[in-house]
């Protein structure tokens, strides 16, 4: 029964576990921290799932000393690549009372006060997009579970109105995020493809040209708000449109753009978003919180909950009537993701996410003008948020690998290569308010040299 009371031992362990959690936010982390070798991990670790335990101290001095410098450190200023991460300090101190809290999140009755919470940064991300009084939804591990279970609601609310057809599709430009394509897998229906526009971007005349030819088995249109790749956002209003006239399911995919709805210099440019009928966006993004954290939401919860509730003679006792987060996606099981989120609102105010945002939308616009009138280097294109894409004239894909690679064993600057109509290119992405654009543009300065 050791496991469960609190002793000496407990109480010394509790400090020092505290105590270093602390010091990992307050000191800087190490920018040549990265993956290692497994036989290297292996040899350094040694046995540590044994019969009798190795002990809480030497488990976390393997911890800080062998697991924590072969990860990449996320919230590094200078980690630019793919979608990165930045915590804010309150999201992430929070992190560690909500897992101390032990509470289930999936139902009202078991988990009332942490759902109500997580609600207040729902309905706030819900009035950023325009959706109506009483829409909702809830807190999910990503936008891989938000995608499928928005997906699954859409194709659930079409069959409710139709016959089945031989095969069910959903519409997507390949620009669209990787997970969508994983969806439409596991729900065994097709991704009917949409051309993009010279910016990757989904537009009304490509929309309606697929939908009047391949439009049999269509249930949904996803779209972009702020592709991965490129930052690009779909033409939200048109999509809207179009939805509107054939009766489909309107899903966007904000994970990791959806977080300028806080930015009014870009809030314009996600209008028709308040007409979809589910959207995600994923705080652990650009909203500074703690992995793992994406939000979905519904304009009517109610459809989503007759795809998703789960019966069985051992839930009957759950009041359909609440609000209960487990009705609104695939899951069952949840911890309550969203109070770190909550958490940080309640702390900082609206008003510091807004600035944040904006402040790295404004790296980003002088990274790619510093990139643009640099000899040497080309811009691909003006960035729509703060995903931006540069070529090095010259240069073979091997270039940009032997570049990124070696930045990165240093510990200068995480940079990855990506492709982009089958040319290979450097991409960037700025979600950390600490990122120094005049720095970005020196490191990157040297690839001319």
């Amino acid at each position: 029964m050791g496991m469960h009371e609190w002793d000496e031992k407990t109480d010394l362990l509790a400090h020092s576990l505290l105590g270093y959690t602390v010091e990992r936010l307050r000191l800087p982390k190490d920018p040549q921290w990265g993956a290692r070798p497994a036989a290297v991990l292996a040899a350094a670790m040694g046995a540590t799932v044994t019969p009798s335990g190795i002990g809480g101290h030497q488990a976390l001095r393997l911890f800080r000393d062998v697991i924590v410098p072969a990860t990449r450190p996320m919230d590094d200023p200078l980690n630019l690549a793919y979608i990165p991460s930045a915590p804010s300090l309150a999201a992430t101190l929070f992190d560690v009372v909500v897992s101390a809290s032990s509470i289930f999140a999936g139902n009202w009755e078991a988990g009332a006060g942490a759902i109500h919470a997580e609600n207040e940064a729902l309905d706030w991300l819900a009035g950023l997009a325009g959706f109506p009084p009483g829409a909702g939804g809830c807190f999910v591990s990503g936008g891989s579970a938000a995608n499928l279970s928005a997906l699954v609601a859409a194709r659930h609310a079409m069959a409710a109105r139709r016959e089945r057809p031989a095969r069910w599709t959903f519409a997507a430009t390949p620009e669209a995020h990787s997970s969508l394509r994983a969806a439409a897998r596991v729900m065994d229906v097709d991704v009917v493809p949409v051309a993009p526009d010279e910016r990757g971007a989904l537009s009304r005349a490509a929309l309606e040209r697929t939908v009047a030819t391949d439009g049999d088995g269509l249930f949904a249109v996803v779209c972009s708000a702020g592709t991965t790749n490129t930052g690009t956002l779909d033409d939200l209003a048109a999509v809207a449109d179009v939805c509107g006239e054939r009766g489909l399911w309107m899903h966007v995919d904000g994970a990791y753009g959806g977080a300028a709805l806080v930015a009014p210099s870009v809030r314009h440019r996600f209008d028709g978003i308040e007409r979809a009928d589910s959207f995600c966006v994923d705080p652990h993004k650009w909203l500074f919180a703690p992995y793992d954290c994406a939000a979905l939401l519904y304009r009517d919860p109610r459809v989503a909950a007759d795809a998703h509730s789960q019966h069985g003679d051992y839930l009957d006792l759950i009041d359909r009537d609440l609000w209960n987060p487990s009705d609104f996606a695939f899951h069952l099981s949840r911890r309550a993701r969203g109070l770190p989120l909550w958490f940080a609102l309640a702390t900082y105010g609206t008003d510091a996410f807004r600035d944040a945002v904006e402040h790295t939308l404004t790296t980003a616009r002088r990274i790619a003008e510093g990139i643009d009138a640099a000899p040497g280097l080309d811009l691909v294109m003006a960035p729509d948020l703060t995903v931006v894409l540069f070529r090095r004239p010259g240069w073979a894909p091997d270039d940009y690998a032997d570049w990124s690679r070696r930045n990165a064993r240093d510990g200068v600057i995480l940079l990855v290569p990506t492709r982009w109509q089958g040319e290979t290119v450097m991409r960037l992405a700025v979600v950390n308010p600490r990122t120094d654009a005049d720095e970005v543009l020196r490191i990157i300065a040297t690839m001319t040299t």
